[in-house]
């Protein structure tokens, strides 16, 4: 490894025994709440857990990926997680692939047991607990999804799963949208989902509603469609969870849509990835309180700096 990853602890690959060593790989994570979720977590369970960041910015690029996880399987990690711009590339570097990141070409979850790599995809499972947990009961029948991206190809596999007769994704890029068709329809029936050219002339006639473009996060501002596609007894989901209340789930609330932000798919994910690094069970609802009260005091801090740099303008 060209140089030691970024790390919550000063004994980086070099701890006692009973320490859990996990991490994340990817470009551009230094921002990444993934350390504080696992760890807090961990500390409140009593396990002694270490999670690095490996930002391959500064390790080589993404060209760097197999480099740094073969190191961290050899310094005994328990395992890592994925990120942009390596969760396809990983699924060519593991053993044994669960079904489900097999069946969306991407991994975000590796453990390394008795010699050998396992990749796992625990996006799909974050959306999926997330969507049930929020909105109980919301009807499945036709739901149209903007975005078909690599979170896209996760949230698909979610509500599909869950059992949505039909469902239609639209993406600014059709060639996007038709890959993402082509790749599940195989697995759930190609009359199941279907490329959506205009989104405003389907949702109407939808019962669910689930961004999965960047649009509204914070450096995004703004809504993936028109407001005024919106409508009472339309449920709308976000992936974006910073900020939490999107401009979009905004505007839905105040009509009287049925909302779920983004928050629970970060969490369920991190915390069914907690569970194969370390084989404990960790308390969700702790872990979704705890990534909440984080939010709230990251957007609090940002709003100060604007106010003092308002005031030095001034």
């Amino acid at each position: 490894m060209p140089n030691p990853p970024s790390s919550s602890r000063s004994n980086a690959g070099h701890g006692p025994a009973d320490l859990i060593r996990t991490g994340l790989i990817g470009c551009s994570i230094q921002a990444s709440g993934s350390p504080a979720m696992h760890m807090t977590e961990a500390a409140k369970l009593g396990i002694d857990l270490q999670y690095d960041l490996f930002d391959l910015d500064q390790l080589g690029g993404a060209a760097a990926f197999a480099t740094v996880l073969a190191d961290a399987q050899r310094r005994g990690y328990a395992g890592v997680n994925v990120t942009f711009p390596c969760k396809q590339v990983a699924l060519g570097q593991v053993d044994v692939a669960s079904k489900e990141a097999q069946a969306l070409g991407a991994i975000n979850t590796i453990t390394f047991r008795d010699g050998k790599r396992y990749g796992h995809n625990t996006d799909w499972y974050g959306f999926a607990n997330s969507l049930t947990r929020g909105l109980p009961g919301a009807a499945t029948g036709r739901i149209l999804q903007l975005g078909a991206g690599g979170a896209g190809s996760a949230v698909a596999y979610a509500l599909l799963s869950l059992g949505a007769t039909q469902l239609l994704i639209h993406d600014v890029r059709p060639e996007q949208a038709q890959n993402l068709c082509s790749q599940l329809a195989p697995l759930f029936g190609a009359d199941r989902i279907a490329v959506a050219g205009s989104a405003e002339e389907v949702v109407a006639g939808c019962d669910g509603l689930v961004n999965t473009t960047p649009v509204g996060m914070a450096k995004f501002p703004g809504t993936p469609l028109p407001v005024r596609l919106l409508r009472p007894g339309l449920w709308v989901a976000e992936i974006v969870y910073f900020p939490l209340e999107t401009e979009l789930l905004r505007s839905a609330r105040a009509l009287g849509c049925r909302v779920v932000d983004g928050g629970g798919m970060a969490v369920f994910q991190a915390a069914e990835a907690f569970r194969l690094f370390t084989g404990r069970k960790p308390d969700v609802e702790r872990m979704l309180q705890d990534f909440r009260d984080r939010l709230e005091k990251r957007a609090s801090s940002a709003l100060a700096e604007l106010q003092a740099v308002g005031t030095s303008a001034g």
